[in-house]
């Protein structure tokens, strides 16, 4: 299904970029330090060095509790976050790497032996495909199976959108997660800023403006996304600023979950039992959403449901709600989800795009 926008980013992908050096490439740029946990650190300590060279990303698209999951890396470039998780999920998990382009799928292939050997895995707990994101089903990857789905700023390289959120959504299990970070803009781009190849490349004409996301997710099944973290993309080249304009950007981490069909949402006092690993004294969920543990806390209707038919239901106690105050849906809290705000609030920069340049703050 390649067409002239998948050859682009292909070729400038595969060829161009051949290592993080040519790219803004931070992890502690868009996730502050204070949410990293020790294992996820320490993973990536052992990770090869030729495989974090050629990553591309914008963030670490770790979520909570992954031991013994199955899980989907969409756009897995070099396999950076594809090893990093199939640590992190053990050897009774999996984790599958899908990427377009031939050159990092091989590159990524080349270490699988390594890492099984360097986790003390007794064998391979990840694969890499050659596909496209927005046809999983061409690669043979069947509907309601993984646990989880990650991506790391490559949607924002997809032409279809709403197609990469389709298949996310088709091939996660109920209560499944997508767990994702990309570039966002603060307003819609214009049609013909698509047409430039550079700002293509960057990441920064394939941009989706935040709040079309909110309505993309739930308009394919998905859950109201919840903003996780967010830094300001500070672009520094004066030929890139004068094609976008008053554009700005922002490096997001949202988290969104395929619920049952026809389910009863209504709110409920939760409390976090302080079950999950490395969380012991509180889950920091998302932006809003802060359990400590055996604190009761009032949420909204869908975040109950999220919490009661997720990866995380044995670690709450949900009952139902007496108060008659109005339930507030999540969606129509915009100022929550606004990645802009969250990074004004967080102080978090970063110095280019994560496409285009090696400086930071």
């Amino acid at each position: 299904m390649a067409s002239e926008v998948h050859e682009r980013v292909q070729k400038y992908y595969g060829t161009r970029l051949q290592s993080s050096g040519d790219l803004q490439t931070s992890a502690a740029c868009s996730l502050p330090r204070g949410r990293v946990a020790a294992s996820t650190l320490d993973a990536l300590a052992l990770l090869h060095p030729e495989v974090c060279a050629r990553y591309f990303g914008c963030a670490f698209v770790v979520p909570e509790k992954l031991q013994a999951c199955k899980v989907l890396d969409l756009g897995s470039g070099s396999g950076r976050d594809c090893y990093l998780l199939s640590r992190l999920v053990g050897p009774s998990g999996w984790v599958v790497g899908l990427d377009m382009t031939e050159e990092l799928v091989s590159a990524a292939r080349k270490y699988i032996q390594y890492h099984q050997e360097k986790f003390g895995y007794e064998k391979p707990n990840t694969i890499f495909i050659q596909g496209y994101m927005e046809r999983l089903d061409e690669s043979g990857i069947r509907s309601d199976f993984f646990d989880v789905v990650v991506s790391n700023c490559v949607i924002c390289l997809c032409p279809d959108k709403k197609a990469v959120l389709e298949e996310a959504c088709r091939v996660l299990k109920d209560g499944g997660e997508f767990f994702f970070s990309d570039m966002y803009a603060s307003k819609v781009i214009p049609e013909n800023l698509k047409e430039d190849p550079v700002l293509w490349g960057e990441g920064m004409s394939g941009s989706l403006y935040w709040r079309d996301l909110i309505a993309l997710a739930q308009e394919v099944g998905f859950s109201v996304p919840r903003l996780v973290t967010a830094s300001h993309i500070i672009v520094h080249s004066s030929e890139l600023l004068k094609k976008t304009g008053d554009i700005t950007y922002a490096s997001s981490t949202y988290r969104m979950f395929k619920l049952p069909k026809d389910i009863v949402k209504a709110d409920a006092v939760v409390t976090y039992k302080g079950t999950v690993p490395e969380c012991s004294d509180q889950l920091n969920f998302d932006a809003s959403h802060t359990f400590k543990t055996e604190v009761p806390v009032l949420v909204d209707g869908e975040t109950a449901v999220i919490l009661q038919h997720s990866r995380f239901t044995l670690d709450f106690s949900v009952q139902s709600s007496d108060t008659s105050a109005p339930s507030q849906d999540p969606s129509s809290q915009y100022c929550h989800l606004n990645p802009f705000l969250l990074a004004d609030k967080l102080g978090l920069s970063m110095k280019q795009c994560s496409k285009s340049g090696n400086e930071r703050l």
